[in-house]
């Protein structure tokens, strides 16, 4: 068999003759021996990160019947029960619990004056607005002249009237004089009547030119200014929160609308502000929005500088208090089903429990079914974790 030789040949040494099968199986071993330590200090680093990396403790063997590998150790509490208060938080915007709108009472006019503007405080009857009278002026000055006229017919009319009585016993005026001056005097005083109660119309038509506030309250619009033509159909020229006593309109879903009554107290914070006020539920809807399934909690609110209406503000309402379970948020992961928890078993396997969440607070979340407070619930990285896989439960320490 042929065999090919190669030269080599290096300074000051002659040329040797070697195999070049050997060369081939040189190399192919260096490649292999290289592999293998590659693969051993990968082996090597793994197992520093597993076993020794943390500084902790070696791991203890695994549970028997483990699957191969060493489980998971996870952190678990077991909550019990607790008396959770009961609290309801909704948001809505403010608004004047009565809200009155005060417009053109008369037959309107030429606007020559506004007394007030918004923010302005204003009692029963006050002057808002005052609208040109000229032409009703005159009328009344007009109407009040015919009743003297009248008065002065009517005067005239009972004079001669009296005179005539005077003359009837000496028989210089007949009875029927008597009749015909009687009924002269009554149609001059039915004159006279007619005459004032048309001054009395006008005057009452004069004072309905002044816009007024039907009750005590606070101004909150001016729509109306100096000069502007208004009548009946010009809307309203003023808005006015009766008493300045404002509301919040909470919007509640229809289990929270259930169990909120009248006379609740609340407590009311504006969007923005650190600053709670004290109210009071005074009216909840009698029907729920079938599109949204939410009520309406109107919430009495006492007038406050710091209370604007068309603001936003939120409402806290405490309805009593449960026992439940407590856990933390992270504790309480949610998917398409809804609300669930990992517990861990008495054979250290992950199962999976639904739930359903009360009240959330600072405190937690509180679990008003799916759990009796003596399970091992995981604390935290459930997302790592499968129902059924077998781990490590730790218990965690608590505050």
């Amino acid at each position: 068999m042929n065999v090919e030789t190669t030269s080599w040949r290096r300074d000051g040494i002659e040329e040797v003759p070697v195999d070049e099968t050997v060369v081939v199986v040189r190399r192919r071993r260096r490649r292999n021996i290289i592999i293998a330590v590659v693969a051993v200090v990968a082996l090597l680093l793994a197992a520093v990160f597993l076993f020794g990396g943390s500084g902790e403790e070696p791991a203890k063997a695994p549970p028997k019947g483990a699957a191969g590998g060493q489980a998971p150790v996870v952190s678990v509490i077991v909550p019990g029960r607790q008396q959770v208060g009961r609290t309801i938080t909704a948001t809505g915007s403010l608004a004047a619990r009565r809200d009155m709108p005060v417009g053109i009472p008369g037959e309107g006019g030429q606007v020559t004056r506004v007394l007030v503007e918004p923010g302005q405080w204003v009692g029963a009857g006050q002057v808002l607005a005052v609208i040109d009278r000229s032409v009703q002026s005159q009328e009344a000055a007009q109407l009040a002249a015919q009743v003297q006229v009248s008065q002065a017919d009517l005067r005239l009319a009972q004079a001669n009237l009296d005179r005539a009585q005077r003359l009837l016993p000496r028989g210089f005026v007949s009875r029927a004089d008597i009749d015909r001056l009687t009924a002269t005097r009554d149609a001059a005083r039915a004159r006279v009547q007619v005459a004032q109660a048309q001054l009395n119309a006008t005057r009452a038509r004069i004072g309905r030119l002044d816009v007024r506030a039907p009750t005590a309250g606070l101004v909150l619009e001016r729509n109306v200014e100096a000069g502007q033509v208004v009548g009946g159909g010009s809307g309203a020229l003023f808005r006015i929160a009766a008493g300045g006593q404002l509301e919040l309109l909470a919007r509640l879903p229809q289990d929270d609308l259930a169990r909120v009554s009248v006379g609740m107290p609340a407590i009311v914070t504006p969007v923005g502000s650190e600053q709670n006020y004290q109210g009071q539920v005074w009216q909840v809807s009698p029907v729920v929005d079938p599109q949204t399934r939410q009520g309406e909690a109107r919430i009495a609110v006492p007038y406050n500088r710091e209370l604007r209406p068309g603001g936003f503000a939120q409402a806290t309402l405490e309805t009593g208090s449960v026992t439940a379970p407590l856990l933390p948020e992270s504790a309480v992961q949610s998917d398409a089903q809804g609300n669930f928890v990992y517990i861990i078993d008495n054979d250290n396997k992950v199962v999976r429990r639904n739930v359903r969440i009360g009240e959330v607070s600072d405190r937690g979340m509180s679990i008003v079914e799916g759990l009796n407070g003596n399970e091992r619930v995981v604390l935290a990285a459930g997302a790592f974790l499968n129902p059924g896989q077998r781990v490590r439960p730790e218990r965690a320490r608590t505050n």
